[in-house]
This record gives C-alpha cells, sequence and structure tokens, in this order.
C-alpha cells in the first residue's frame, strides 16, 4: 500500500511536471491531482525537488530498460549502434521531464540534475564503447581510440537532441539518424 501510493505521486507529478514544467508545478497542485493532503505528499518525500528527482530516475531507467532491449535483439555492432541511437532519439520525445533535466539551463544548480546527467553521459559512453570494441574485434571499425571515439558519438547526440527530436517526424529521425551514422562510419573525406 506504501510502495502504491508512492508511486501514485510519482506517476502525477511526473504527469504535471512534463506539462507545466518543475518551476510552475506545485506540491499543492501534485497533492490536488491525487485528491490528498499535502501533509501525505510531504510523509513520502521531503521536497518537491525530492519528487522530481524520483521521477527523473524512473524516466532514466525506462530510456536504459528500452535502449537496452532494442538493442538485445540485433547482433551486429553496426545495428547495435544503429539501433541505440534511434531508441534514445525517439524515447527522449516521450520522456519530457528528462528531457527537460537534459537541456534546461536553469535545473543545473540542483545537484541530482548534474548527477544523473554525468552519469547518463558516462554510461551511454561505456555502452557505445562496448559497441564499437566488439566492432573493431570483428574488423568492421578501425578505431585507434574507442573511449575517445565513443566520447565524441555521445557528445555529437547530445547537441543533436532537440534538432532530432523536437518537431521531428519517426519517419525523419530515423533517416536523419541513417545520414549521421553513415557519415560517422564513411566518414567526410572523399576516397
Amino acid at each position: 500500500m506504501k510502495e502504491d501510493r508512492k508511486e501514485g505521486i510519482i506517476e502525477t507529478a511526473r504527469d504535471l511536471f512534463a506539462r507545466f514544467g518543475f518551476k510552475k508545478t506545485t506540491v499543492d497542485e501534485i497533492a490536488r491531482a491525487l485528491h490528498m493532503g499535502k501533509s501525505t505528499i510531504y510523509y513520502y518525500f521531503e521536497t518537491k525537488e525530492d519528487i522530481f528527482k524520483a521521477v527523473i530516475e524512473r524516466e532514466s531507467k525506462f530510456l536504459a530498460m528500452k535502449i537496452k532491449k532494442a538493442v538485445d535483439k540485433v547482433t551486429s555492432p553496426v545495428e547495435k549502434l544503429r539501433v541505440f541511437i534511434l531508441t534514445r532519439m525517439q524515447c527522449l520525445r516521450q520522456l519530457a521531464n528528462f528531457y527537460s533535466v537534459l537541456k534546461d539551463e536553469y535545473l543545473e544548480h540542483y545537484s541530482f540534475i548534474e548527477k544523473v546527467r554525468k552519469r547518463d553521459f558516462e554510461e551511454e559512453i561505456e555502452t557505445i564503447k562496448t559497441f564499437l570494441k566488439e566492432g573493431v574485434e570483428k574488423g568492421i571499425f578501425a578505431i585507434k581510440n574507442p573511449r575517445l571515439t565513443s566520447f565524441a558519438i555521445v557528445t555529437a547526440l547530445k547537441g543533436l537532441e532537440y534538432p532530432l527530436t523536437i518537431g521531428t517526424k519517426t519517419t525523419d529521425i530515423k533517416r536523419n539518424v541513417n545520414i549521421l551514422l553513415e557519415t560517422l562510419f564513411n566518414g567526410v573525406k572523399k576516397r
């Protein structure tokens, strides 16, 4: 019962934060939407920031699970990289709160936001590094430094999040990801 109520708070808060943003959503509004007293919310969470943190953690885990599930369906390192990027970009559109954490500068002063950003950045680098190393071992990729290459790919993805996900149809995201990966795999230098 206690866990169910906590989950209900997180889910309702998730919807409100997605609709109105972190700044404009109040604990009063969350309590009102749940038909419970504000003191009940504070029994489970000390602050609005704690509620938001729980929402972000949930969305982060959801994104990681969706990516893993999609990547596990393919075997080629090239396809793993393609599926990773495509799934990530498509899921970001669904995760309004997590996406706002990635891009909204006013959230930077919250230490938990920076921890989430840093943790997820490092996890993405390590995941892509695994694909690249596998590709090198199989003779598919010619990469001297998989860690640095992974860093470059993840950094580029961060810069492309907004233009590739906002207002873009799924078919266009797929096409754009394929074009970007073709450039990554084949380079820009004419041979």
